[in-house]
């Protein structure tokens, strides 16, 4: 065996430190521990920002709801134990306020009731006095041949082959039938109104200053059954233009159209006595 003693360099575990105490060997460092989070901290990260599920959402409106009816709830007992703890003279006073409150909210709805009625009879009165004047211009516009008119009545057709009719006898035939009632006359496309004259000589007539030449059409509207019998009476229209070789035709009919019109004149001097 070799008893040679070991080389201090070689094991260097067999050196003590001075005062004999034996060497320890040296611990690994641990790293440095991660920062902790505080409770604080965790509740903030909780709360926000807020994820609400679709039930938690129906659960916190349902909630809500129900802490409101419990609040009106709770006011209306409150206002009924007050009206409980009130006097009777206080009683007999709000009661009284109550009536009048609810006399004045009836007369209010009477009186906007009233004006509602007068609001609209005055509109009625307004539309019907409307529709009458447009009616009474209508009604004026065909007698001053302004307007187009149409109704039953008559045609009444003249030939002249001999040119022997005078405009006299054109004349007394259109008195013969406004007599009859004719409401609206046309000559010949010239409408006849309240001056319309005839002039000229037989084969040439004019019919306020415009010539028109045969056959003479007469365009009538009226009750046919007055027209027609008014003008073959003996002695009368018919009997004396058949005198002079004139033949004469009259056609009832149901639907006349006078559509000849005269242009509205405006009057130079008169006027209107109505404010």
């Amino acid at each position: 065996m070799n008893n040679e003693p070991m080389n201090n360099d070689e094991n260097p575990r067999s050196e003590k430190p001075e005062g004999g105490a034996s060497a320890v060997p040296d611990a690994p460092v641990p790293p440095p521990p991660a920062q902790e989070t505080t409770g604080r901290q965790r509740l903030k990260a909780g709360l926000w920002p807020p994820r609400l599920s679709r039930a938690q959402l129906i659960v916190a409106v349902l909630l809500f709801g129900l802490g409101l009816g419990l609040a009106i709830q709770v006011r209306s007992t409150s206002d009924d134990s007050a009206l409980r703890g009130a006097r009777q003279e206080d009683l007999v006073r709000i009661l009284d306020e109550v009536d009048d409150r609810t006399q004045r909210l009836e007369d209010e709805k009477q009186r906007l009731d009233d004006q509602r009625t007068e609001l609209e009879n005055s509109s009625d009165q307004a539309e019907e006095a409307r529709k009458q004047t447009l009616e009474k211009e209508r009604q004026l516009g065909i007698l001053a041949g302004t307007v187009a008119a149409q109704g039953p009545g008559i045609t009444l057709t003249i030939t002249d082959p001999a040119r022997a009719v005078a405009p006299d006898m054109l004349l007394d035939a259109l008195q013969e039938l406004r007599a009859a009632g004719a409401e609206s006359i046309e000559v010949n496309g010239v409408r006849v109104v309240a001056n319309t004259y005839f002039s000229g000589s037989a084969g040439d007539v004019q019919v306020d200053g415009k010539k028109i030449e045969a056959p003479y059409e007469f365009t009538v509207i009226g009750k046919p059954q007055d027209l027609e019998p008014a003008l073959n009476i003996p002695g009368g229209v018919v009997q004396t233009l058949e005198k002079e070789q004139a033949t004469v035709l009259v056609e009832r009919s149901d639907d006349i159209v006078v559509d000849a019109l005269r242009p509205a004149q405006r009057p130079d001097y008169a006027r209107s006595s109505s404010p």
